[in-house]
């Protein structure tokens, strides 16, 4: 599927007079993925059954948010190969062409479980770090320890690393999301991930009373 011009993932846009607020369109496809990350039924994930899901949620109409979660999935998510049609559910009403054809589902493809590792919506963080690494290449497979040994023990930083990545891909700082590879962050002042790797290095290097008193310390303020 050829690629509008203009095409964008927006799941991390914000409004421009509150920078902290993200936009209708951010929270819609941030939504949409975590729905594809978290639901194994079929039903709910075709466009209706992901617009009664987010609606029931907001508390309105379905109808009323079908023609952007359309838009989102066939202009944005499909194009950008993010999420991908998982097969058709069989219609018994309506036009004998749609019976015929039945109603397309849909699911995250590598690149979509890549995206919904960043954005805090999506829950089974887990089970989705294990899908993505069992379909990565050897390259990608470098970072597999490292990534699953800190997703256990430190979740919060390792999470926000996918979350800096995506949003680097969303800002067109990086050309392509896949293949997945770390050392693009390299060229993207980051003063967040700097400090975070300062902290790491020096606590490694602090005696044990010393840690117990630096965390001690952290506790009280966070």
């Amino acid at each position: 599927m050829k690629i509008k011009s203009g095409t964008q993932l927006s799941i991390f846009d914000t409004f421009k007079t509150k920078e902290m607020e993200l936009t209708g369109e951010a929270n819609r496809q941030r939504s949409i993925i975590a729905i594809l990350a978290n639901n194994s039924n079929p039903a709910e994930r075709t466009r209706t059954g992901i617009s009664q899901k987010i609606a029931k949620k907001q508390e309105i109409a379905w109808k009323n948010i079908y023609s952007g979660i359309f838009r989102d999935l066939d202009e944005i998510l499909i194009p950008l190969e993010i999420a991908k049609e998982d097969g058709r559910l069989p219609m018994r009403r309506g036009p004998k062409a749609l019976q015929e054809k039945g109603i397309p589902y849909y699911h995250l493809t590598k690149k979509g479980i890549l995206v919904a590792l960043s954005i805090s919506e999506v829950k089974n963080k887990e089970q989705l770090l294990e899908k993505f690494f069992s379909e990565a290449d050897s390259k990608e497979k470098e970072y597999e320890k490292t990534i699953r040994n800190l997703s256990e023990n430190i979740p919060n930083f390792t999470y926000s690393i996918f979350q800096k990545y995506v949003k680097a891909f969303c800002d067109n700082k990086i050309k392509n999301l896949l293949p997945f590879d770390l050392s693009k962050l390299k060229d993207i002042s980051d003063e967040s991930l700097v400090i975070q790797k300062e902290i790491l290095e020096a606590f490694l290097k602090l005696s044990k009373q010393d840690k117990d008193e630096a965390i001690k310390f952290l506790n009280e303020i966070t």
